[in-house]
C-alpha cells in the first residue's frame, strides 16, 4: 500500500487517442477454462479467498495466460450460485462494454453470480437487480432522481451539520485514548445523514434509537456474506467456507432488524410514498426500494468511501495536506461559505476525490451477460463471446491499469489536474464511467454525483478543521479501515 503527492498528473499511455476500442486487433480464443463441473468452481473458490486472496487470484492467471481477458470462475459457485462461469476483464479498454445495456444485460446480477434472496427485501426485485429493458426500472429509477432533485438544497447543509457531529466524537474520543478507530464513527454518522436526508428527522427520535447502521450492517452482511471471508485462521478456513460460501444464510434471521429500518422509513416518508403511488408504483414497494437505495447503496457505499478516501489521504502525507488546506481555506473565505460554486472551483480537491474513487472504487465487481455475440477488444486483442456467457469486471485492476495510468498503484493527488481530467474518462466507480451522466435506460448510480459531492465536503470540513493527521491502515471484509493516530489543529482558517 502506497501513496505520494505528485506536482504533476498522470500522462495517458494508451495508443488509443479516443473513447473508441482498437478494431484491427487479432481475434484470439479467450484463454483458460473452467475445469470440471463443481469441482472447478470450488477450487477457484478456494483460490480465491485462501490460497491466494482477491488480487493474486486475478494476478497469477493474467500472468499465466498474458491475457486481462480470460475464463475463470467467480465465488460463491456451489450451492449459493446455480452457474458461476464468467469471462473476465481486467483493462481498461476492455472493462466499459460493461456499461452498455444494449450488448449486456443487467438482470439479477447486481452483487455477482447470485442474488439474495428477495425475503431480504420485503419479496421485490429491487431496483438494483432489475433490467433497464423492465418497464418497472425506469418507474423506480425516474422516482429516486426525482426524490434526489427534491432534497438538492439539503446536501451541504445537512452533511456539514453531521459532520461536524463526527468531528466533536472524533476530538473527545482521541484526548481520551490517543487514537481513535475512524470506521466506526463514520458509520454513525453516515447513517444519520441518510436518515435525516429521506425521511427528515433524526434516527434517535425513532423507534431505531442508536442501532439503524448496526440493523443495517446485519442486513448488509445477510446479503454479501458469500463475497466475504473472515480472515480466521487456516484451521476455520474449511467451517468459514462452508457456512458463508455454500448455502445461503437464512433471511429470517435478520427479518426483525430490517422490519425496524422499513417501519421507520415507511412512518418518515409520507409525501415521497405519495409521490411513488401516484407514478403507478404500489407504497410498500416503494418503500423496500427506497430502503435498499438508502441502506444499501447510500449507506452502504458511505460506509465504504469515506474510510478509503480517509486512509489514502492520509497516507498521502502532509505535502498534500498543506495544499488541501491552502485550497479549500482561501476558495471559501473568498466564496463567503462553502458553497456548490466554492466545491466547483476547488481543482484538487476535486482531482483528490476522484483518485479514491480510482484507486479504491467503493464497488469492486461489475456483472453483465451478453445479449448476442460480441467481440470485445483489450489493448492487444479481441474476443468472441457468446450471447448468454457471463461477463465480470475487477473494477480495480481495470482503474489501476498500467497502460494508461502512470504509478497506478500510487496515490497520486493532482492525477486530474489540467491535463489529467481527460483520464476521469477511465475512472469507473458508479457501474459508469466518471465522465457519463446515469439515466433511466443505464444501470449507472443515480446518486453518483451526491457521492462525488460529500466526499468533497468531507475534506473541506477536515481540512478547514486541521492542519494534517496520520493514519494506521487496515482491511476490512470489504473494504479499508482507518485509524486516526495523530491530529493537528488548524493553526489558521
Amino acid at each position: 500500500m502506497s501513496s505520494k503527492s505528485s506536482s504533476s498528473p498522470s500522462k495517458l499511455q494508451s495508443p488509443s487517442s479516443d473513447d473508441s476500442p482498437p478494431t484491427n486487433h487479432p481475434l484470439k480464443p479467450i484463454p483458460c477454462n473452467y475445469g470440471l463441473p463443481f469441482f472447478g468452481p470450488i477450487k477457484d473458490r478456494l483460490d480465491y479467498f485462501y490460497h491466494q486472496g482477491k488480487d493474486t487470484f486475478f494476478q497469477t492467471r493474467i500472468q499465466e495466460h498474458q491475457s486481462t481477458v480470460f475464463r475463470t470462475n467467480m465465488p460463491p459457485g456451489p450451492f449459493i450460485s446455480a452457474n458461476s462461469n464468467v469471462i473476465a476483464l481486467l483493462d481498461a479498454i476492455s472493462f466499459p462494454i460493461l456499461f452498455d445495456t444494449s450488448k449486456v444485460q443487467k438482470l439479477n446480477v447486481f452483487v455477482g453470480t447470485y442474488m439474495p434472496s428477495t425475503a431480504l427485501t420485503g419479496g421485490y426485485r429491487v431496483c438494483a437487480y432489475l433490467d433497464p429493458s423492465e418497464p418497472k426500472h425506469a418507474l423506480l429509477k425516474r422516482l429516486i432522481f426525482s426524490i434526489l432533485a427534491s432534497l438538492h438544497d439539503k446536501f451541504i447543509p445537512l452533511f456539514r451539520n453531521c459532520l461536524s457531529e463526527l468531528f466533536v466524537n472524533l476530538e473527545d474520543q482521541f484526548s481520551d485514548k490517543g487514537k481513535v478507530y475512524f470506521n466506526t464513527i463514520s458509520d454513525k454518522m453516515s447513517f444519520d445523514f441518510v436518515f435525516r436526508l429521506f425521511c427528515d428527522q433524526n434516527p434517535l427520535n425513532t423507534r431505531l434509537g442508536s442501532k439503524g447502521s448496526t440493523m443495517s450492517d446485519k442486513w448488509l452482511f445477510f446479503q454479501l456474506a458469500p463475497l466475504m471471508t473472515l480472515g480466521l485462521p487456516k484451521l476455520l478456513n474449511f467451517f468459514e467456507d462452508v457456512l458463508l460460501h455454500t448455502f445461503p444464510l437464512p433471511a429470517f434471521l435478520v427479518k426483525s432488524d430490517y422490519n425496524k429500518l422499513y417501519n421507520a422509513f415507511y412512518g418518515s416518508m409520507a409525501s415521497i410514498l405519495d409521490e411513488a403511488e401516484q407514478s403507478g408504483i404500489k407504497r410498500n414497494e416503494a418503500c423496500h426500494n427506497l430502503v435498499f437505495m438508502a441502506g444499501f447503496n447510500t449507506y452502504g457505499g458511505l460506509k465504504t468511501l469515506l474510510p478509503a478516501l480517509i486512509k489514502w489521504v492520509g497516507l498521502a502525507g502532509e505535502k498534500l495536506h498543506r495544499e488541501l488546506c491552502d485550497e479549500i481555506r482561501t476558495i471559501v473565505s473568498a466564496e463567503g461559505g462553502v458553497t456548490f460554486s466554492a466545491l466547483e472551483k476547488m481543482t484538487l480537491t476535486k482531482s483528490v476525490v476522484y483518485e479514491a474513487l480510482r484507486i479504491e472504487p467503493p464497488v469492486a465487481f461489475q456483472y453483465g451477460k451478453a445479449k448476442e455475440d460480441l467481440v470485445v477488444h483489450s489493448h492487444d486483442a479481441a474476443f468472441e463471446i457468446k450471447k448468454g456467457e457471463m461477463i465480470f469486471g475487477y473494477q480495480p485492476f481495470a482503474t489501476k491499469d498500467p497502460k494508461v495510468f502512470e504509478d497506478p498503484e500510487e496515490f497520486v493527488g493532482h492525477r486530474f489536474v489540467g491535463e489529467g481530467e481527460k483520464l476521469l474518462k477511465y475512472v469507473y466507480w458508479s457501474n459508469g464511467r466518471e465522465i457519463d451522466d446515469p439515466t433511466v435506460e443505464n444501470k449507472q448510480c443515480p446518486a453518483k454525483d451526491l457521492v462525488v459531492l460529500l466526499s468533497r465536503v468531507m475534506l473541506v470540513e477536515l481540512f478547514l478543521r486541521y492542519d494534517t493527521f496520520t493514519i494506521e491502515a487496515g482491511t476490512l471484509l470489504l473494504g479499508s479501515s482507518a485509524t486516526f493516530t495523530s491530529l493537528t489543529k488548524a493553526t489558521s482558517i
